[in-house]
């Protein structure tokens, strides 16, 4: 055998055995005439003992081992007199007798360690690397456990596990497509699915009843923290059911991964409508970890001649518990934080309630000390406490407050990462507005059904039309969403109709799922988790990027492989693809 026993399997209760081991070499120590070698495999570290008196030639073989050397050794286990209680195989060491030295490694340029000395560039360049840290194979242990579980889970709730093409007809309506070529089909592409949306819906029409899939998906969009140009999707769909029989099945798959994962016992998870999670939290994935929900001011702070205030159409608030303490720099520091661009804020009102049950402000020149007072008693201010003030237009203030609030937040510690609360997030808008384009477009996707109340505003006044639409938002990510869908051809034409569609371009572009709803198609609904982000919230990662084997960097590239790359030009030629490529030096 090459292997008897794994580098973290070995216990006290072997001491004595003659047992075989391999793996890498993290780090040799020479103490005297010894030297300790840690060698380290998937399951983790044993330490070896090499007696320059026992065997003086093994051991000078020993000391010339480099670090990521990959070696067998065989020998003796022993009781460590030092035991290591930060080691599962702390209690043991092992007395080599014979070694053998598989491959010798260049100097890794990081150290393969939890705290490594490498930058996050370096790391991806060599991830095959830093894919040994334990820290990052943890990751990858929990994603694994974590769906397996969600296979398991689904399997017991009767659903069938279903694999979607990946080379797609293109809809362009959401993110951009990433576009294939076609050499057999001059001129034409495929594109990589953002989702298998239409064929999770047409294997509703199919009589497959219920379907999951964890799915490979493909988005060609700005990147961040928390997106991939490729990411990995938990995706379901089931028939004959409404928006409760959906949010309630996956909310029990959710509190039993948190129980499985982290043995936290969830009992249910609240529900929000957008509208009320606008006018509190400015977002429509709150993170409700902790309070400091936005006060509407307008009525409060108008007709006192302050024309920030007068003209704003919206002037909103939240309350900082304690913070009346605040400095001007503490304070300079937050207004600077609110004006930058990618917030977008004019400026920061700022009212202190002190302990004493005086009331300072920056506003103090308009405003009497009664007047501060009915401010704060809006705001549920107490003494000690800061309220923080932005005005302007609704939608933006509101984007602005919200990043106001969170920082707040950040700031006194109310973001725990080991404190978890879900909601549910339930009647989205249908459609959204886009000024530029003049049109509007549907906010989640075109299938999404109406609420069955706001049915007939579709023609009068589609912008206040509910949607039978829901996201599970975790901590202030959003987790996973869905919707109830259309199965009626014939609303499913209005809506492309009240989207711009005509009858050509709906048809061209949805047509063969349109031809399958006249065939009889079941109600059904669904969502989608992405398991990135899932695996990431349980780990408590700030970024996505640490729970993928090979992710891409914030611009899309995969700098260990180089890709994406130029093709040679007989591969352009044979495509049909005419453009002319610069040198490569």
């Amino acid at each position: 055998m090459f292997r008897t026993h794994t580098c973290g399997e070995l216990r006290h209760t072997h001491v004595n055995e003659t047992v075989t081991l391999a793996g890498w070499v993290q780090k040799t120590r020479k103490m005297g005439g010894m030297t300790f070698v840690d060698l380290r495999d998937r399951y983790g570290v044993t330490q070896l003992v090499f007696n320059q008196d026992v065997n003086a030639e093994l051991c000078e073989k020993a000391n010339r081992m480099g670090r990521e050397w990959v070696i067998q050794v065989k020998g003796e286990v022993a009781e460590r007199s030092n035991k290591n209680p930060n080691l599962s195989t702390g209690d043991i060491e092992l007395i080599v007798s014979e070694l053998n030295i598989i491959n010798e490694s260049k100097t890794p340029p990081f150290t393969i360690e939890d705290d490594t000395d490498g930058g996050d560039d370096l790391r991806m360049e060599y991830r095959y690397l830093d894919l040994r840290r334990s820290s990052v194979r943890k990751n990858m242990e929990l994603r694994h456990r974590i769906a397996f579980e969600v296979r398991r889970y689904l399997d017991q709730q009767n659903f069938l596990e279903v694999e979607t093409p990946i080379l797609i007809k293109s809809t362009p309506e959401g993110a951009r497509d990433f576009v294939v070529p076609s050499r057999m089909n001059s001129g034409e592409f495929y594109a990589l699915p953002q989702s298998p949306q239409l064929y999770k819906q047409l294997l509703m029409v199919s009589g497959f009843d219920r379907y999951f899939q964890i799915a490979k998906c493909f988005r060609d969009e700005d990147l961040r923290a928390d997106r991939q140009p490729e990411f990995t999707q938990i995706d379901c769909e089931m028939s004959y059911v409404e928006q409760e029989d959906v949010l309630n099945l996956f909310e029990g798959m959710m509190i039993h991964l948190f129980k499985y994962v982290k043995d936290i016992t969830i009992d249910s998870l609240p529900r929000i409508t957008y509208a009320d999670a606008m006018r509190l939290y400015g977002s429509d994935k709150p993170d409700i970890r902790f309070g400091m929900t936005f006060v509407e001011l307008k009525e409060f702070v108008g007709g006192h001649d302050f024309v920030v205030f007068d003209s704003a159409e919206y002037v909103g608030g939240i309350c900082a518990e304690g913070c009346a303490t605040y400095t001007r720099k503490q304070l300079d520091e937050l207004t600077d934080f609110v004006k930058r661009p990618q917030i977008g804020a004019k400026g920061l009102v700022y009212i202190k309630y002190e302990a004493d049950g005086t009331i300072k402000s920056s506003i103090d020149k308009f405003y009497t000390a009664d007047d501060l007072k009915k401010i704060a008693e809006a705001m549920n201010a107490k003494p000690g406490d800061l309220i923080l003030i932005l005005a302007g237009s609704k939608v933006k203030t509101q984007k602005a407050l919200c990043e106001l609030r969170l920082e707040m937040g950040s700031r006194l510690g109310l973001r725990d990462k080991n404190k978890f609360a879900p909601l549910w997030v339930i009647d989205f808008p249908l459609f959204e507005w886009d000024e530029d384009t003049q049109r509007f477009y549907a906010m989640h996707h075109a299938f999404t059904s109406p609420n069955l109340e706001d049915t007939p505003y579709l023609e009068s006044d589609p912008g206040r039309v509910r949607a039978y639409a829901y996201d599970m938002v975790i901590n202030g990510v959003e987790l996973g969403g869905g919707s109830i869908r259309i199965h009626s051809s014939e609303l499913q034409h209005k809506i492309f109709r009240l989207m711009g569609f005509s009858e050509e371009e709906a048809q061209y572009k949805f047509g063969f799922l349109m031809d399958a709803f006249k065939y009889g198609a079941p109600p059904h609904g669904g969502l989608a988790f992405g398991l990135d982000r899932c695996v990431s919230l349980f780990a408590g990662l700030d970024s996505i990027r640490d729970c993928i084997a090979f992710p891409k960097n914030n611009s899309g590239r995969d700098v260990m492989s180089g890709a994406p790359s130029q093709i040679e030009e007989s591969q352009l030629k044979e495509l049909n693809i005419n453009i002319t490529l610069p040198d490569i030096e």
